[in-house]
């Protein structure tokens, strides 16, 4: 069940939340997102959990570098 903020923000977007919340953590970060989007961190966190979107850091050092695998 998607509230009025959700409909509104998918709208505003032309995207459903399940892309465009990735899309844009990867890009911005969360509170540069949260402002985006007009809504508390705290909104933020709860709809990446209801929308399983999993959140990771990693830290690389010097010449090291990430190989990034998705599961279908």
């Amino acid at each position: 069940r998607r509230t009025k903020l959700m409909r509104a923000v998918e709208q505003r977007y032309n995207k459903p939340l399940e892309k465009l919340l990735p899309e844009m953590y990867n890009e911005q970060g969360l509170p540069a997102m949260a402002a985006e989007l007009g809504i508390s961190k705290g909104t933020l966190w709860y709809w990446l959990l209801k929308y399983n979107v999993s959140v990771r850091r990693v830290a690389l050092g010097p010449g090291e570098s990430l190989e990034i695998h998705r599961e279908n």
